[in-house]
């Protein structure tokens, strides 16, 4: 039986807090713990946003925090021809259509359709996808894009749902409400999630569930505000038909008002704290882990 494979996977967006440490050394030691192997992802397909200097002090605060992981460290801008495999198996089922707005035009869509009743939300407090893209003829579709127009890649949620009516996956940590063991999923409150756009090779969503299997990830670890996403993820994993590893979703490490912690949030982070003097330990024993 092989030993389990667990994965850290953060964003060289900015520098890592005491939330990232949290979830960390949480994978670190559950791979210790069943004699698994820990990896290490770098999530970096926003070329705007991710640099070179956030990446290596990622690499600098998780030795200091005295975690060890595999190499070598897959990055997901080095591997776009795995993204565009699963955008053609998702585009043959004929489930991957383009949409033309703007960030701004679908304000104004939503801000127009609210005149009358609220609006739907995601999970995350973000408005459903008001738009008719998926209704644009073929042809009408390759003429934008042949003029050189933006546009995303969404997924058919409804269609995508005919297909896969029934998903659930097995919680072994806890929900933001409490949800443990045999959960439901309910993708369709993401509505046409993003899946690649014209100038960026894929999404989160997209590609989470490919990297997972590709590299054989056998459970995953991560923080409670991905959890309503595991909807999602399920649902890609069977219409793309890969492994669905275990879920364990953990508590986050808040500020003192209660909110989620940013990378801007100095006063959590490993390089100022290790600054002011705080050592690995002081680190754990901070996220209640010793």
């Amino acid at each position: 039986m092989s030993p389990p494979v667990f994965r850290f996977a953060p964003s060289p967006n900015g520098y890592l807090h005491l939330g990232h440490a949290y979830s960390a050394l949480l994978n670190a030691d559950r791979a210790r713990e069943t004699g698994g192997r820990l990896l290490l992802r770098i999530e970096d397909i926003d070329a705007t946003r991710c640099r070179p200097e956030f990446e290596a002090a990622i690499f600098e605060d998780l030795a200091w925090l005295g975690i060890a992981w595999e190499t070598p460290v897959r990055r997901q801008s080095e591997h776009p021809a795995d993204y565009r495999a699963a955008l053609e198996k998702l585009s043959a089922l004929g489930l991957v259509y383009p949409s033309f707005e703007s960030r701004a035009e679908i304000t104004k869509l939503v801000a127009a359709r609210e005149a009358d009743s609220p609006w739907p939300r995601d999970p995350d407090g973000a408005p459903l996808y008001p738009g008719t893209a998926s209704e644009l003829a073929p042809a009408e579709r390759e003429r934008l894009i042949a003029s050189g127009m933006p546009y995303a890649l969404r997924l058919d949620m409804a269609a995508a749902c005919r297909r896969v009516p029934a998903l659930d996956w097995t919680e072994a940590g806890e929900g933001p409400d409490g949800e443990r063991g045999q959960v439901i999923a309910r993708p369709e409150a993401w509505g046409d999630v993003i899946l690649a756009r014209k100038e960026t090779p894929t999404s989160y969503h997209l590609s989470v569930v490919v990297d997972d299997a590709l590299q054989g990830v056998s459970e995953v670890v991560r923080g409670q505000d991905l959890f309503h996403a595991t909807s999602v993820h399920r649902l890609l994993q069977v219409l793309l038909g890969l492994p669905a590893p275990a879920y364990r979703h953990h508590g986050l490490i808040r500020d003192e008002a209660g909110r989620k912690l940013s990378k801007s949030t100095r006063a959590t982070g490993l390089r100022e704290l290790r600054a002011g003097g705080a050592g690995p330990s002081d680190i754990s024993r901070l996220v209640g882990l010793r």
